[in-house]
């Protein structure tokens, strides 16, 4: 586990980012999101120790980083922005000079970097000069230099940047192959990306904390359940029978052109209580009434529209 305590960066008078706390739990893809400038990339240099906080303290496995800098950096693996490559080198090479680096047992450092190499789609260029690469394949490079020493730890900065669509899905996979052993905690501004791989999501805006929270949460699947419905009966009559539910907390009234069909949008308690579940309390009620449901169906909020709510000025 690797985790924030009340963390501050400054740089001059300017602060970069402010009293941070979070962590990242064994065996999950974190991802930590914001908008550019939000204090992304200073926290996983503070988190991987390339330089130190102005105040607070970071733990990787229990360590202070101050404290225990090299036992902390044998536990991860970290891909900058910009991944720091000698295009010298052919790709083997490199991968056992960084081997070598982290002191990984002379003897055991061929048959790692082969694994890394399989692992990162790597073995067929393992022979080209890393400068001869192309842009996908440079980052795989940068990527498996992470995976050098085995860390339980991999931090990625942005690893999809400046990727064609295709390489953007062939990264993807193979970060969700290193979630399956690795915590995995990488920076993105791409929402879509976030989604489609973490279990965990933090927000960062102006290097303050504004969310953290897993991402069934955010989608939906914690203790609040969001339901959209149409329902056969006019809305001065069904209003007031939809806010005596026990399970509803809200009710929005949607636009639509028959005076005789509401739509609304509920946002009800997801355990609902002894009546049962939001969805049977709402056909009984509506069967008592004798109101037809001609649609319902649960919503969830997508990514984007958590991050905005979270980042909104004000």
């Amino acid at each position: 586990m690797i985790e924030l305590r009340h963390v501050s960066k400054r740089y001059g008078a300017t602060e970069a980012v402010h009293d941070l706390s979070f962590s990242a739990p064994d065996g999950q893809i974190v991802g930590l999101l914001g908008q550019n400038g939000a204090g992304k990339t200073t926290t996983l240099n503070m988190l991987t120790g390339y330089f130190p906080p102005t105040s607070g303290q970071v733990l990787v496995n229990g360590m202070d980083m101050l404290a225990k800098s090299r036992q902390c950096k044998r536990c991860i693996g970290y891909l900058p922005e910009k991944p720091p490559l000698y295009d010298e080198m052919t790709v083997r090479g490199y991968l056992r000079f960084v081997c070598e680096l982290k002191e990984v047992e002379r003897r055991a450092i061929p048959g790692h970097v082969e694994d890394i190499m399989a692992i990162c789609g790597l073995t067929e260029v393992r022979e080209r000069l890393v400068g001869h690469l192309s842009k996908g394949y440079r980052q795989r490079v940068g990527i498996a230099q992470a995976l050098c020493g085995d860390p339980p730890v991999i931090v990625l900065d942005e690893p999809t940047v400046g990727l064609d669509p295709r390489q953007v899905v062939e990264i993807r996979q193979l970060m969700r192959e290193m979630g399956k052993r690795h915590t995995v905690l990488f920076s993105s501004h791409l929402l879509p990306e976030i989604q489609q791989l973490c279990q965990r999501v933090i927000i960062l805006h102006h290097g303050r904390l504004v969310r953290e929270a897993d991402m069934s949460e955010l989608s939906g699947e914690g203790t609040t359940l969001r339901l959209r419905a149409s329902i056969a009966m006019r809305e001065r009559t069904l209003l007031p029978a939809l806010k005596g539910l026990p399970c509803v907390r809200r009710v929005k009234v949607l636009p639509t052109p028959h005076a005789e069909i509401t739509e609304v949008e509920l946002e009800c308690d997801r355990q609902g209580g002894e009546r049962g579940d939001p969805q049977t309390q709402l056909f009984r009620l509506l069967c008592g009434l004798d109101a037809p449901i001609r649609m319902l169906y649960p919503l969830g909020d997508s990514l984007e529209e958590v991050f905005l709510r979270a980042t909104s000025e004000g």
